[in-house]
């Protein structure tokens, strides 16, 4: 009788471990049904976020410029180096009046070293000494603030010329510069005016997409560029900045 007890308990037993087993693969299986699912979710999302798209946004200004730095290179031949010198000074007095005439200030005028130049003592010059033995370069230099005065000096440096004094402006040294220095002023405006038309770029773009525009993912910020705006006008200054920006998409 004990034995057909404990037959029948051990059977009750072994029915209900099965039934804890089916239950718990039940639960694993639900788990990892939900777990697929949310995982399934999340890499949705996650697609979503990543959808993106990258535009570049210009602008574009011109400006006058504000430092001009103009050489005025001359030269002094003469057989005799003393009458040389005294040439050398005489012209760049000449040079200097001229200057201040026009309303250039003693603050704005500096002057190199002459570099001379002994003829008779150049290696290759086959004994040849030509007209003048001894030569030399100068240059006065206008560095100024005041763009449109310095302008209207140089429309009259002929004027030097018929006092006899011979300039020459034809290298490289010689040209004038035009600076453009304020841009730290304008850059505040010019980075937001460049990040503004990105905006209105990815705008069209979603709206074109069926899409939304969501926030700024990454955004770099060009390199200001400062140019002439063309040969004949150096003295106006082309600005330019180019913002990329990065905006997420949405449904």
């Amino acid at each position: 009788m004990i034995r057909k007890i404990d037959k029948k308990i051990i059977m009750m037993n072994q029915q209900n471990n099965k039934g804890g087993a089916l239950i718990l693969g039940l639960l694993l299986a639900a788990g990892l049904v939900g777990m697929a699912y949310f995982l399934g979710e999340a890499a949705l999302r996650y697609k979503q976020m990543d959808r993106s798209v990258t535009v570049k946004g210009l602008s574009e200004r011109e400006f006058m410029a504000d430092v001009v730095i103009w050489p005025i290179k001359f030269n002094v031949a003469s057989n005799d180096l003393t009458e040389l010198y005294e040439s050398i000074d005489k012209q760049s007095d000449q040079i200097k009046a001229f200057l201040k005439e026009h309303g250039v200030r003693d603050d704005e005028i500096s002057m190199s070293s002459p570099a001379i130049f002994d003829k008779s003592g150049q290696q290759y010059s086959n004994n040849e000494v030509g007209a003048f033995r001894f030569t030399a370069n100068l240059t006065v230099t206008v560095y100024s603030n005041h763009i449109d005065r310095t302008r209207s000096v140089m429309a009259n440096l002929s004027n030097l010329g018929k006092q006899g004094i011979v300039l020459t402006g034809d290298d490289y040294d010689s040209r004038t510069e035009y600076l453009f220095t304020r841009l730290n002023e304008v850059k505040p405006e010019m980075i937001e005016e460049a990040t503004r038309k990105a905006r209105e770029v990815a705008d069209k773009f979603a709206k074109d997409s069926i899409s939304r525009l969501g926030k700024i993912k990454t955004a770099s910020q060009g390199q200001f560029s400062i140019s002439d705006r063309d040969n004949n006008n150096p003295h106006i200054k082309k600005v330019r900045v180019v913002s990329t920006v990065s905006y997420y998409l949405s449904d």
